[in-house]
C-alpha cells in the first residue's frame, strides 16, 4: 500500500513583500537619486549654455567623465564593502610615473613599462588592504598615510631620476604607439571625436554590475560592508575580499594612469592630488553608503557623469569657474539629501 507523506504546509508569503510594487522596487534601488539629479543638471545646462547643445560637447563631457569614473568604479566596490582609498588620486599619477621613467630609464619597450607599473600599483593596493585587515585602524587613516607617503615619493622620486618635476617625452620609445591605441586611442562616430576610455569605462561598469548582481562574489561584498562579523561568522572570507578590493581601485587607478601617460607622453608628479575626493563624491551622489553595504556601480557611473557635466557645463555656460567647488559640494550635500529621500518613500511605498 501506498503511503501518504504529510510534507506541511507551505509557509505563507510575506505580506510586506507581497505588497511591494513595481515603483516601490524601483525607487530601492541606489542609482535613482543619482539619476533623477543627471536629469535635472543636464536640463539646467541645455538650457543656459547653448554650446552644451553640441554633440561635441558632449562627447567632451563623457570623456570627462570617463577619466574619474573609471577609479570611481573600484572606489564604489571598496565603499560597498565599508572602506574607504583616500590615496586612489596619488596612485594614478605614480602608476604613470613609474611606467615612464621605468622605460625611459632603461631603455626597455614601455609594454614592460607598463607592466612593471602595474605590479607596483597592485602591490599598493595589497598593502593597503593588508594594514587595513591585520591591524584594524580604520581605513580612512591606514590610506591618508599612503596618500601622503606617495605624493611624496612622486616628488621626490621624480625629480631624482628626471631633474624636474615631470617625466621625459616617452612617445618616441618603442612599445608606445600599440600602447597608445589600447590606453589614449579615439575613434569617430557621426564625425564626433570618441575617446577609447568611454568604451573601457563601459565595460568596467558591467563587469562590477555583473559581479555585484550575479556573483557570490558580489554578495560577499554586500555582506562584509554590512557587517563584516556576521559575514566572518557565516564563512564569508572577509579579509580576502577586503584587500582584493583595495587591488581592484589599484588596478583601475593604474589604467587611468595610464591613460594620461599615453595621452599626453608626459606626466606631471603634483597631478592627481584631491582627486579621490571626486571618486568618493561620484559614488556617493551615486547611492553608496559611507556605512558600507549598499550602493552600485552604475550609480557610482552616473555620478562621474554628473561631475563631468558640471566640470564642462560651468565653462560653457560662461559662469566664473571660482564657484566650481562651492557647486561640488553643493551637489555632494543635495545628492545625499536627495539618496536619503528616495530610499525613505522607497520603504513607505
Amino acid at each position: 500500500m501506498s503511503q501518504t507523506v504529510d510534507v506541511g504546509t507551505p509557509p505563507a508569503r510575506d505580506e510586506r513583500v507581497a505588497r511591494k510594487s513595481p515603483l516601490a522596487r524601483l525607487m530601492a534601488r541606489p542609482e535613482i537619486g543619482a539619476l533623477a539629479g543627471a536629469i535635472v543638471i543636464y536640463i539646467i545646462f541645455f538650457i543656459v549654455a547653448p554650446p552644451f547643445r553640441d554633440t561635441t560637447s558632449l562627447a567632451t563631457v563623457l570623456y570627462v567623465s570617463s577619466t574619474y569614473g573609471i577609479p570611481a568604479v573600484a572606489v564604489a566596490l571598496l565603499m560597498i564593502g565599508g572602506e574607504f582609498d583616500l590615496s586612489a588620486g596619488v596612485a594614478v599619477t605614480s602608476s604613470a610615473l613609474v611606467a615612464s621613467m621605468f622605460s625611459y630609464q632603461f631603455s626597455v619597450n614601455m609594454w614592460l613599462g607598463v607592466l612593471v607599473a602595474l605590479v607596483v600599483a597592485l602591490a599598493i593596493g595589497f598593502i593597503n588592504g593588508y594594514l587595513v585587515v591585520k591591524t584594524g585602524i580604520p581605513s580612512f587613516l591606514v590610506t591618508l598615510g599612503t596618500f601622503f607617503m606617495l605624493r611624496g615619493l612622486n616628488l621626490a622620486v621624480t625629480k631624482i631620476v628626471t631633474g624636474n618635476v615631470g617625466t621625459n617625452d616617452v612617445s618616441n620609445i618603442q612599445g608606445f604607439s600599440s600602447a597608445q591605441k589600447v590606453f589614449a586611442s579615439q575613434f569617430t562616430v557621426g564625425g564626433v571625436s570618441i575617446r577609447i576610455t568611454l568604451l573601457w569605462w563601459i565595460l568596467f561598469i558591467a563587469v562590477a554590475t555583473w559581479v555585484l548582481l550575479r556573483t557570490h562574489l558580489g554578495n560577499w561584498i554586500f555582506a562584509v560592508g554590512g557587517s563584516a562579523p556576521s559575514s566572518r561568522a557565516v564563512g564569508v572570507p572577509v579579509n580576502r575580499v577586503k584587500i582584493g578590493l583595495f587591488m581592484a581601485v589599484a588596478f583601475l587607478c593604474w589604467f587611468t594612469g595610464m591613460h594620461i601617460l599615453f595621452a599626453f607622453n608626459t606626466v606631471q608628479s603634483g597631478l592627481g592630488g584631491g582627486n579621490e575626493f571626486i571618486y568618493i563624491i561620484a559614488a556617493v551622489v551615486g547611492g553608496c553608503l559611507l556605512t558600507g553595504g549598499y550602493g552600485s556601480a552604475i550609480g557610482a557611473a552616473i555620478g562621474a557623469f554628473i561631475f563631468g557635466m558640471a566640470n564642462q557645463g560651468i565653462v560653457y555656460a560662461g559662469w566664473n569657474p571660482d564657484w566650481f567647488y562651492f557647486f561640488l559640494g553643493a551637489l555632494l550635500l543635495g545628492a545625499i539629501l536627495l539618496n536619503t529621500w528616495v530610499r525613505k518613500r522607497a520603504e513607505a511605498l
